[in-house]
C-alpha cells in the first residue's frame, strides 16, 4: 500500500487528564512540625526551588505521627514531585495513600510506565480515561489497539477535532489507507482550511513518489493556498519543466513573482522563468505535429493544461489514459484535474476513483478525490 503523505498530526498528544497537581490543602489541624514545613514546602516550589521544597517534604515527614498528617506529607510531595517533573515519584507518593485511577493515570502516563497508565486509564474510564489508553497504546505502537479506542471515543461523544486527527494518524501508522482517507475527509469537512490542508501535503512531497505524481502534488498545494516558499515555486517549475510541461512552469514561477514571494530579479529564477518560456513556445508551436497516440495526446494535454484551456486538456488526457501504456495513470490524475478546473466536479471524482489502489498514483489521486468532494463547487 503506498501512502503520500506523512502526517505531522500525532505530535500533539494533549490528553485531557491534568498534567500537575495543585498544593493539597493545608487547613486541618496539623501539628507546628508538620504544618510549618509543608507550607514553606509549597512556596517553595512554586519558586522553582525544588531540591529545598524536597527538603522541607522529608522534615514533615519525619515528624508525622498521625494518618491525617501522613496522608498531607504524601500530598505536598507529590506537588512538588511534579514541579520538578519527576512523574513516577509523585504517582507513587499518591498511590501510597489510595489516590484514585483518574489520579493516577495521566501521572505514569507522563512517566513513560504506559501499561501502569493503560490498566489505571481502564478503571478511570470516560474520556479521560479512554484517552490515556489510546495514547498509551499509541506510544507502544499498538496503532490497532488506539485507532479501536479513538473510534469508540467518537462513537460515544462525536466527532472531536482531536480524536479525528489522532485516528487518522493510528490508521496511517497501521496502513489502512481507506480508514485514513475516510476519517481525514472527516477533518477537512470540519475545518478545510489551507492549514488542514497543509497538514496532509507539505510533508508528502519528501516522500518516495513518481516525479509526475508529486508534480500533481504541487498543482494540488497551488489549489489549497500552500505554495508559500520560493523553494516550493523553484520545485515545482523544475518538476513542471523535466515532465515536459514548461507552460506550467512558467506559470507557477509568474506567479511566485506577482506574489512578491520570489524575486524576478534572481538569477536562477530568471533562469528557469527563461527556459520555461521558450520551451513552452516551442511546445505551442509543435503541438499540431503531435502523433495521434497516447503519448501525443498526452503531450498536447499538457500545451492545453498550461494554456489553462482545461476543458481540452481534459479531452486530451482522457484520450491518452484510453491509449493505455506506461502512462495512462498520469493521465488520468491530470484528466481529473482538468475536468475539476473546467466546472465537470462529478467526472473529476470519478476519474479520480478510477485509478487503482495499487497504481503510484493512488495517493495524490486519493487526495484529489478528497479536495473534489469537500471544496466548494
Amino acid at each position: 500500500m503506498t501512502f503520500v503523505s506523512r502526517l505531522t498530526m500525532a505530535a500533539a498528544l494533549a490528553f485531557a487528564a491534568p498534567i500537575g497537581l495543585s498544593a493539597p490543602a493545608l487547613a486541618q489541624a496539623l501539628s507546628a512540625g508538620v504544618g510549618k514545613p509543608l507550607q514553606e514546602a509549597s512556596k517553595l516550589a512554586n519558586a522553582g526551588n525544588n531540591a529545598a521544597a524536597t527538603a522541607r517534604v522529608n522534615a514533615a515527614r519525619s515528624a508525622a505521627s498521625t494518618a491525617v498528617e501522613r496522608r498531607k506529607v504524601a500530598e505536598m510531595a507529590a506537588f512538588v514531585h511534579t514541579k520538578g517533573g519527576r512523574w513516577a515519584a509523585a504517582a507513587q507518593e499518591l498511590e501510597s495513600i489510595g489516590a484514585p485511577a483518574s489520579q493516577l493515570a495521566p501521572l505514569y502516563y507522563r512517566a513513560g510506565q504506559l501499561d501502569k497508565a493503560i490498566t489505571l486509564g481502564k478503571k478511570t474510564g470516560g474520556v479521560q480515561g479512554q484517552t490515556i489508553v489510546a495514547q498509551s497504546y499509541f506510544r507502544q505502537g499498538n496503532f490497532k489497539g488506539a485507532a479501536d479506542v479513538y473510534q469508540n471515543l467518537i462513537k460515544q461523544n462525536g466527532a472531536r477535532e482531536a480524536w479525528l486527527q489522532s485516528l487518522a494518524n493510528a490508521q496511517f501508522k497501521m496502513n489502512d489507507k481507506k480508514g485514513y482517507l475516510a476519517t481525514t475527509e472527516r477533518l477537512i469537512k470540519v475545518d478545510p482550511s489551507p492549514a488542514r490542508w497543509r497538514a496532509l501535503l507539505v510533508d508528502m512531497k519528501n516522500g518516495q513518489m513518481p516525479r509526475e505524481a508529486k508534480l500533481a502534488l504541487f498543482e494540488l498545494m497551488e489549489q489549497t493556498g500552500n505554495i508559500t516558499k520560493p523553494e516550493d515555486y523553484q520545485e515545482y517549475a523544475k518538476l513542471a519543466i523535466v515532465a515536459n510541461q514548461p507552460a506550467l512552469a512558467k506559470r507557477s514561477l509568474e506567479s511566485g513573482m506577482k506574489a512578491g514571494v520570489i524575486p524576478a530579479s534572481d538569477s536562477m529564477n530568471a533562469r528557469l522563468l527563461e527556459a520555461a518560456a521558450k520551451r513552452s513556445a516551442a511546445a505551442s508551436a509543435g503541438v499540431s505535429k503531435l502523433p495521434k497516440t497516447g503519448a501525443g495526446q498526452l503531450q498536447a494535454g499538457h500545451v492545453a493544461f498550461g494554456a489553462g484551456d482545461y476543458a481540452r486538456a481534459a479531452a486530451l488526457y482522457g484520450a491518452a489514459a484510453k491509449a493505455g501504456g506506461a502512462t495512462a495513470d498520469q493521465a488520468k490524475v491530470l484528466a481529473g484535474i482538468s475536468q475539476l478546473r473546467s466546472g465537470n466536479r462529478a467526472a473529476a471524482s470519478g476519474t479520480f476513483k478510477s485509478i487503482p489502489e495499487a497504481s503510484a498514483y493512488s495517493g495524490v489521486a486519493g487526495l484529489w478525490a478528497l479536495y473534489t468532494s469537500t471544496s466548494a463547487a
